[in-house]
């Protein structure tokens, strides 16, 4: 079984557990500490034996496999989680202003708000992914209203146009 299988094999039993939340709380510590160590090295690609980056991470072959999971949509390269082993080379680019939209994606404040963004993207920076990433959730109705002009061109309201039958 691959690494990436006994990642999702893990999360099924833990599920499982009364504990649940305890073990999402100890992941979530571990990756907060590995997303810390990895802005303030952001000038570098962090990058060796997945069973190297594990133990410079302080986390087992099999949590660091999740953790690769998590943040292989803001990688320049994505990995290809299916395939790894304790041997496979990994390279960390992150993709920076990715990562951040990925991070509000997944409502994680305690990410996005770390300190260590202040030397990666500006403030205003993070204003602006914030805004496109909020416009990006806004719904758009194709719905045409009754006292809005007719979409079929005539200068008339819908409701006096083409709505008149409705």
């Amino acid at each position: 079984m691959g690494l990436y299988q006994e990642w999702t094999k893990k999360i099924e039993e833990e599920s499982q557990k009364r504990n649940f939340k305890k073990f999402w709380d100890e992941y979530l510590e571990k990756e907060k500490e590995n997303y810390i160590t990895i802005l303030e090295k952001h000038n570098e690609v962090i990058s060796g034996k997945l069973s190297e980056l594990a133990e410079k991470f302080n986390m087992d072959t099999v949590t660091m496999t999740g953790f690769l999971d998590g943040i292989n949509t803001s990688l320049v390269k994505p990995l290809d989680l299916e395939e790894l082993t304790e041997d496979s080379e990994i390279s960390l680019e992150v993709d920076f202003e990715k990562l951040y939209w990925n991070m509000l994606d997944a409502k994680a404040d305690w990410l996005y708000n770390l300190p260590q963004w202040d030397d990666i993207l500006s403030a205003e920076k993070r204003a602006e992914i914030t805004k496109n990433f909020r416009q990006s959730k806004i719904a758009v109705s194709n719905k045409v209203g009754r006292n809005d002009p007719c979409p079929c061109g005539s200068g008339k309201k819908y409701k006096k146009c083409c709505g008149k039958n409705n």
